[in-house]
C-alpha cells in the first residue's frame, strides 16, 4: 500500500505555523516515515502534479488570487486541513476587515494601490470546504499531530469547545485575574493544553471564541476586575475581526 500524499500550502500568513511544523524534529521524522511528502515549500522546492490525499494549509484568503489557488488545491484534494489562526479563523489578518478595502490599498501600496487586488479576509472554510480544523497562533504541536492522525485514519476530531480556563484549571495555573492581568481564557476555545499561560503569557484568543461562553460569569469577572467590555472586544480583535467581534459585542451585552 503506498502511503498518502501530503502537501502543505500557505497563503496570506506570517507562515510560522509551517515553521512550527519543519521544527518538529524528530516527531517530523516520525511522520514523514508514513507518509510520501510532495509539496512543502518551507523544507523542499519539489512538486507534485497529481491528487493530494491531505493538503494542509495556512493562510487566510485575501486576493481573487488567492481565491483561485485555493479553488484548485481543494478541487486536487481528497481532505483539506486548516491550520493556524489565519487559515481557521481570519486570524490577525482580519483586523484590514476593520477599514475599507480603497484605505488598506493605499496605506500599503501608496501610490501603486492601483495595481493590486484586494477582498476582505477570510478563513479557508467561508471560500471551499474544509475537513479538518488545528487552531491557534502557532499551532500546538500535540493537537496538529492528533488532527493528522486522525485525517490519515479517516477519523473525525473534535475541537474542544470548552474555555481555555479549564485546561488552566487541571493544570493548576494560578489565574492571571488574581494577578491583576487581563486574560482571554474566560471565552477562548481550548485545544492549547493552555500552552501560553502554561510558559508565563495571557491567552490572547488565538483560538477563537467557545461557541457557548459563560456569559454571566465573565461579566462577574469584569465586574469584579473592573474591566471594560470594549478592551476585551478590542483585544479579541487581533485575531477575531472575521467572525467572532459581533458574537462577542452581541452576546456579552445581552
Amino acid at each position: 500500500m503506498k502511503p498518502p500524499k501530503v502537501a502543505f500550502f500557505d497563503f496570506t500568513c506570517c507562515e510560522g505555523c509551517q515553521l512550527q511544523v519543519a521544527n518538529f524534529g524528530e516527531s517530523l521524522l516520525s511522520i514523514l516515515e508514513i507518509i510520501d511528502l510532495v509539496e512543502f515549500r518551507e523544507v523542499m522546492s519539489e512538486k507534485w502534479d497529481g491528487v493530494y490525499d491531505i493538503a494542509i494549509v495556512e493562510g487566510s484568503i485575501t486576493t481573487p488570487h488567492d481565491v483561485e489557488r485555493i479553488t484548485k488545491i481543494r478541487q486536487r484534494s481528497k481532505t483539506l486541513i486548516a491550520y493556524g489562526s489565519c487559515a481557521t479563523i481570519g486570524g490577525i489578518n482580519g483586523i484590514k476587515n476593520n477599514f475599507s478595502l480603497e484605505e488598506i490599498k493605499k496605506y500599503v501600496y501608496g501610490d501603486s494601490a492601483q495595481l493590486f487586488e484586494t477582498l476582505p479576509t477570510r478563513p479557508l472554510h467561508e471560500v471551499v470546504e474544509v475537513d479538518y480544523f488545528v487552531h491557534g497562533c502557532p499551532v500546538y504541536p500535540p493537537e496538529f499531530v492528533e488532527v493528522l492522525k486522525c485525517a490519515l485514519s479517516g477519523l473525525p476530531y473534535h475541537v474542544p469547545d470548552v474555555a481555555v480556563c479549564v485546561e488552566c484549571k487541571f493544570n493548576e495555573n494560578v489565574c492571571f485575574y488574581e494577578k491583576g492581568i487581563t486574560c482571554l481564557g474566560p471565552i477562548t476555545r481550548a485545544g492549547c493544553n493552555s500552552w501560553c499561560i502554561n510558559n508565563g503569557n495571557i491567552c490572547y484568543g488565538c483560538r477563537g471564541m467557545v461557541s457557548n461562553p459563560n456569559e454571566k460569569g465573565f461579566q462577574e469577572v469584569l465586574k469584579q476586575y473592573n474591566i471594560d467590555l470594549n478592551f476585551i472586544v478590542k483585544r479579541m480583535d487581533m485575531y477575531n475581526t472575521c467572525r467572532l467581534k459581533q458574537n462577542l459585542q452581541g452576546g456579552i451585552q445581552k
